[in-house]
This record gives C-alpha cells, structure tokens and sequence, in this order.
C-alpha cells in the first residue's frame, strides 16, 4: 500500500468510529453497542456506513439476523484500545495546560481495598483534583485485568500471591502497564485464647490439625499452597469470603484463619481473636495497572501519584 493510500485511511478513521467498533466487539451487537455509547443505532449504522463510503472497507457483516465483524473490524478492534488510550493522553496533556480543572478515573480494586485504599484515594484526588471525577468497581484481580484490557477501567488495584500459578499479572496482563505497590504481610488469625497466640510468629505446620475458615475455591490457593510447603492439607471447615464472618467464626473458635493485612484492617478488630505474622513472614504483593501509555494521561498520573502518597499509609502489620 502506498504512502498516499495510507495517509488518506488515517484521515478517514476518527476517534468515534474506533470507539464504535470497540464496542461492537465487547458486545456483540449494534444495538448493545449503540446502548452503551448513549447513541441510537441508526446513529451507529450512519457511522459505519460513511466509513465504507470514505475508504471502500467494510467493517461490519450480517450473519443471519445478527452482524460481526469483518476481517478488517477485527484488525481495527485489536487496536482500538491503544488507538483510544493514545488520543485521550494528548487530550489529557491538553487538559494539564489548563491545570487539570476536568478528566475522569475510573478505578476498579479488589474488596479489601474497598474499605480501605479507595476511600482514602479518592478523598486525596477530591482535596487534590476537585474537577476530576472518579468512578469506582469492585473486581478480583482476573476481572479487574481484564476491565484494564477491554477499556471499562484506567486503573485497576489488584493482588498476586508468591508462586501463585493463576497470576493474572502474566499472560492475561500482557501488553498492559503493571507497576508494584509494595507488599502486605499474610496474617494467621486466631482466638485469643488459642495456645499458639502467645507466640509472636507461628509455623504454619503447627495448625496443621486445625478447622480452618477459608475463601471461595479460587480465593484460598495460596493457603492451600502455603500449607503443602509446610507439609499438611488443611481441612477447610467453613467457607467465606466476608472478613468479618471470618472473625466472628474464629472468635467462636470455629477454626482459625489466613488473612491479608488489609482484611484484617478492613474492619474493627473482633475483641476474642488475635492476629500473628506467619514464620516465613508471608506476603502478598500490590499491583496496579494500566493501559500502556496511560500514565500520560493527567487524572490517571494524578491517580498514580495519589496512590503513591498513600502507600506508606498501609498496615504495616495487622496484629493490634
């Protein structure tokens, strides 16, 4: 293809039409694409249509009463995240020069962070950035990745335990920013009169007998991984997500439990359960990520630099 030919497709292909066949292909539909940019689909059909008009390139086909994507929608759709990343940046340093009175974040966190980052991030870009405006989703780290990748989120707070072999800052991150935030200790949650509780670390392996209270299948990996190292299966007794059931469950002497610093620091501490640092002082690490690029983006770099202010502000340990 030649200089000429090129140079006259980059003049027909604006911003709204990358934004219309993105969502075409997150959602399968003209309608359900038309429904979530706010337009009607006459609309979204006059759109696709002057761009064959323009260049001669189809973007879309019907399939019975259905359409999708052509060849050539899909090549535009595998680009138009970085397309639409790329244009909001020069937008964004633009708005820098006005001294970020306007933009929009919108963040997605696992739920421990719920109650205790976001809260505080987004009162610091308020005092900070009144003008920016801040959504916010709650999402396990595999979701949060992927609303990173399919441009519903800008920044994402996630979480990845050591040797975790589902990871999703690998293979399904790739392509994408991630950044570490830092570490947060792994905390064995106890009653309080439990005999190992007067120590101030504790060998996994010595609760090797007990009923333990974990998460969802997905959310207990690291336990169960943690616990072949140290030579047992743990016998799961009850299962929940809810930190404070957790405690509550503990405090009754229920079973003992593996938590997160930030968990624990979520809510008020249950006053019948203590909070002990494993012996291998075990930990999680703190990601966050973003669209590549996105960091040019002046909420997104506002963000990220409220987020750098807050770090020293996290549990150090969880045992008060």
């Amino acid at each position: 293809m030649s200089d000429a030919s090129i140079e006259a497709l980059a003049a027909a292909l604006d911003l709204q039409t990358v934004r219309v066949v993105r969502r075409i292909a997150e959602h399968g539909s003209l309608t359900a694409a038309a429904t979530s940019l706010g337009y009607s689909q006459p609309a979204v059909s006059q759109q696709l249509r002057r761009f064959e008009e323009r260049t001669g390139i189809a973007l879309v086909e019907r399939v019975g009463r259905g359409i999708r994507l052509t060849e050539s929608g899909r090549v535009l759709a595998r680009h138009a995240n970085a397309v639409a990343t790329a244009l909001e940046a020069a937008a964004g340093e633009l708005a820098e020069l006005r001294g970020l009175r306007a933009g929009r974040v919108r963040l997605v966190a696992f739920p421990s962070a719920s109650a205790t980052l976001v809260p505080r991030l987004i009162a610091a870009l308020a005092a900070e950035h009144p003008g920016v405006t801040v959504t916010y989703v709650e999402a396990e780290p595999p979701e949060a990745v992927a609303a990173v990748r399919a441009d519903r989120a800008d920044v994402a707070i996630t979480f990845s335990y050591p040797g975790d072999r589902d990871d999703p800052h690998r293979a399904s991150a790739r392509g994408l920013d991630v950044r570490g935030y830092g570490e947060e200790p792994m905390q064995l949650v106890l009653p309080a009169g439990h005999p190992a509780a007067a120590s101030d670390r504790i060998e996994l392996a010595a609760l090797g007998d007990e009923a333990w209270i974990a998460g969802c299948p997905r959310c207990r990996g690291h336990l169960l991984e943690l616990a072949d190292a140290a030579g047992f299966t743990p016998r799961i007794a009850f299962e929940t997500d809810n930190f404070v059931a957790v405690e509550g469950m503990v405090a009754q002497g229920l079973g003992v439990a593996l938590l997160p610093a930030l968990a624990l620091a979520a809510s008020p501490r249950h006053p019948d359960v203590v909070a002990r640092p494993t012996a291998r002082a075990d930990v999680r690490s703190l990601h966050l990520v973003t669209a590549q690029g996105a960091g040019r983006v002046p909420a997104v770099a506002a963000t990220l630099a409220a987020l750098d202010g807050l770090a020293g502000e996290r549990p150090a340990r969880a045992d008060r």
